[in-house]
């Protein structure tokens, strides 16, 4: 009687796994439905961890664009308050670098003030006069590769510019 019922309620016709033939008929295969669970994971799993990965890659990118902009804001306020002290481009560069999480020796910075470009406090004091606009411009390197998938451009640059009127 058991043997019976299991025979109707079996999902995979045939005898268990160890006593099957080698060879099935692709019909029978087909009507098996044991394990499609697993192997629908196996082929959606990949995929869902590369776009978990490609949204956690893509989330750090943008925070760092946010702290970026952030500090560039920063540096532009600084150095247009920064008419009459001795250090100018120092101050700046020093408030950037407090502001900016990041880490400092990569962020790239330009300074220019009324059109001019100046990178040390002799050039940035002589240019700081007032109703001039100091722009301050910063770039950051990203990595967006995850296992030899690159989620964005290679190479990749963040860029956040800033602008003040000196006072």
């Amino acid at each position: 009687m058991f043997a019976r019922w299991l025979s109707m309620h079996r999902i995979c016709a045939g005898s268990p796994i160890a006593a099957r033939p080698a060879m099935r008929s692709i019909a029978s295969i087909a009507r098996c439905r044991r394990g499609i669970v697993t192997f629908e994971f196996l082929i959606v799993a990949p995929v869902m961890f590369l776009i978990l990965f490609g949204i956690f890659y893509m989330s750090v990118a943008l925070n760092n664009y946010l702290i970026l902009t952030a500090a560039a804001a920063q540096g532009a306020q600084t150095l247009s308050l920064s008419r009459g002290t001795p250090t100018p481009y120092t101050t700046a560069k020093a408030a950037i670098d407090a502001n900016a999480n990041l880490t400092a020796s990569s962020i790239g910075l330009t300074v220019k003030i009324g059109g001019s470009a100046c990178g040390a406090d002799s050039a940035c004091s002589s240019l700081l006069t007032p109703g001039a606009v100091a722009n301050v411009a910063l770039s950051y390197p990203c990595n967006l590769t995850f296992m030899g998938f690159s989620f964005g451009g290679s190479p990749c640059n963040l860029s956040a510019q800033s602008a003040a009127i000196v006072q």
